[in-house]
């Protein structure tokens, strides 16, 4: 049985995944097999990482990621109207279609049997064998608190969510999809098809638009019977932390951060824009959270490339100037 750890990723993200690889690396090992899902053809960069490092493989499969662009296809027509939404905005077909491209680790084709998938904008701080572990004994699990807010998962001003999944499920295995471990084949091709004739029967109305990939990926799981075990309500309470960067109290100590003494097992840089970390990189001194761990990994074989920044870090969203708050009084554009 082969275990390894997925990301999803192009040039865009370059930074952001250098330092995820050099996380890996330190904290499940060098020997920890990684397979970078390709998210467009923007991968040079990528491809060149990759090459340098004997653990980690490309997954850059047209055919493969295709099956999962037509069933993600498929799912949004069923929707009354997610797709004119998103023409309306410039958009041709799905939003953010190749973020789907994660489906793939699921396939029967997919390298590895178990799996934790992991975005690029997160770090590995511990071992992950507490979610590896778990999959001993659960087919889907995750390590997240993303069940106390189903808004950014699901439609809940659908009178259907309610019909369609029990309470307690709702209130309990939701999940951000950022993070969160599972097994080659979970998903039959049979069950992909009665999810889509559900969705097409009216359910689709749950779904929520503005995270396509993270909303479907709950239904699905939901629908499907799979339960959903979260190590942020099942773990001993001694042992659980947070993960998320909008957290500010976890505290830095030898490339980890702890949660009131507990280290983190993973950081997600989530809401995060991928320009930020570019920016950082290139030495603009700019007040990302955590941003030490983060330059610590993103330069931990390359130290002499790593920015020295002084002085006060500028805001990464600064407050406008009092011309600009006048300009946007008066409904000006500038």
């Amino acid at each position: 049985m082969t275990d390894g750890i997925y990301t999803l990723a192009n040039d865009v993200v370059y930074d952001q995944l250098v330092a995820l690889l050099n996380s890996i690396e330190v904290n499940a090992g060098a020997a920890m097999p990684v397979c970078v899902i390709a998210y467009d053809h923007q991968l040079d960069r990528v491809r060149a990482e990759v090459a340098r490092r004997d653990n980690v493989t490309l997954l850059d499969d047209p055919e493969l990621f295709a099956r999962w662009e037509d069933f993600s296809m498929q799912v949004w027509k069923t929707h009354a109207n997610a797709l004119q939404r998103w023409q309306q905005q410039g958009i041709e077909g799905v939003y953010r279609l190749s973020c789907n491209h994660r489906y793939a680790a699921f396939d029967p084709a997919a390298p590895f049997d178990r799996f934790i998938y992991l975005d690029a904008d997160t770090l590995l701080l511990s071992s992950p064998a507490v979610i590896f572990d778990s999959l001993d004994r659960h087919d889907f699990v995750v390590y997240d608190f993303q069940y106390k807010d189903p808004s950014h998962i699901f439609n809940i001003n659908s009178s259907r969510l309610v019909e369609v999944f029990p309470k307690q499920r709702l209130e309990s295995e939701i999940f951000c999809s950022g993070c969160y471990a599972s097994k080659r084949g979970l998903f039959a091709q049979e069950q992909l098809d009665w999810i889509v004739d559900r969705l097409a029967e009216g359910e689709s109305e749950v779904l929520y638009l503005n995270a396509p990939n993270q909303s479907v990926l709950n239904y699905m799981t939901l629908r499907a019977g799979i339960p959903v075990h979260n190590l942020a309500i099942h773990l001993p309470e001694d042992q659980r932390t947070g993960n998320a960067v909008t957290s500010t109290h976890f505290e830095m100590n030898h490339q980890t951060l702890y949660d009131h003494g507990k280290p983190l097992t993973y950081l997600h840089y989530i809401g995060l824009s991928s320009k930020l970390f570019r920016r950082l990189c290139a030495g603009e001194n700019l007040a990302i959270p955590y941003r030490d761990i983060f330059l610590d990994y993103r330069f931990l074989h390359e130290p002499e490339q790593r920015p020295v920044l002084s002085g006060k870090p500028n805001p990464i969203h600064p407050k406008p100037s009092l011309t600009q708050r006048m300009m946007r009084k008066l409904g000006i554009s500038g």
